[in-house]
């Protein structure tokens, strides 16, 4: 297992991860369109499907809902690739090797952006006609690869922190640079406080904040897919982008809480 220098090395490349959040792409920039405009550019029918997908936000918190994924077949995942043999439940996973962590985060994330790469072009092809297949596909292969990630670093989102810690997460991936900094502050309860589970469904009072901010963000890169054949490479560009940003915030957030509990344990001892 590893050593408190091994794992404050791999805390500072997570606090140096987060300083980059910092900086946006252009393409990023471009996103943070005010709403009251794209809202006069989106058809009604699209805007109706971003509001059914804040609405399938809300419920995922509450149950879980049809988002949840199968824990056995990712334990099973989890013991085929990892020296840790003695997995018997998500908790058993926290005391896998952090490399092994962060080597099955790494071929899951490739794998999950590789396919949001050719969902995206298949129904940009159509433009408007397969978009409202595209918008609840996204959604939910976020929600799941956020869930996978959790259960890769020991977590359960069964439970429902986690699942509020997930759409934190989702949140963060599509936040401006306030939005971010104001987010860690929030998750960093997780790390200094028994009362996590209180803190973080308190803070859940402004959920509503978080979707607004995806929201945003998911409603001007889906207007450019609604263009036949073009829409291939705005579809393909965007959720590609979108999944890789999601599951690179869930990996690095994950991953400094399990460094944390590590260097607890380290600690007691």
């Amino acid at each position: 297992m590893e050593n408190l220098e091994q794992l404050e090395k791999h805390l500072q490349e997570v606090q140096a991860w987060e300083k980059d959040q910092k900086d946006l792409w252009f393409w990023e920039k471009l996103g943070r369109i005010p709403f009251k405009i794209l809202d006069k550019m989106t058809p009604a029918f699209l805007q109706n499907k971003i509001a059914l997908l804040v609405d399938e936000l809300g419920s995922y918190i509450q149950s879980g809902g049809q988002y949840l994924i199968n824990e056995q077949a990712m334990l099973q995942k989890i013991r085929n690739n990892s020296s840790f043999h003695k997995i018997f439940a998500i908790s058993d996973i926290g005391q896998i090797p952090l490399e092994d962590m962060i080597a099955l985060s790494d071929k899951l994330q490739n794998e999950r952006v590789k396919l949001a790469t050719v969902q995206g072009a298949s129904t940009g092809f159509g433009g408007i006609f397969t978009l409202a297949i595209d918008i609840p596909f996204i959604l939910g292969m976020a929600l799941k690869t956020l869930q996978e990630i959790a259960i890769i670093h020991g977590y359960n989102p069964n439970d429902k922190m986690e699942r509020i810690f997930i759409v934190k997460c989702l949140q963060f991936s599509s936040a401006d640079i306030v939005g971010k900094e104001a987010i860690l502050k929030e998750l960093s309860s997780m790390h200094t406080t028994n009362h996590a589970a209180e803190d973080m469904i308190s803070q859940l009072q402004g959920w509503q904040e978080v979707f607004f901010t995806y929201r945003d963000q998911f409603g001007w890169k889906k207007l450019f897919q609604m263009i036949p054949v073009a829409g291939m490479i705005f579809g393909a560009y965007a959720n590609k982008g979108m999944i890789q940003d999601v599951a690179e915030a869930g990996i690095m957030l994950y991953r400094k809480r399990r460094i944390y509990e590590k260097i607890n344990e380290l600690d007691k001892q």
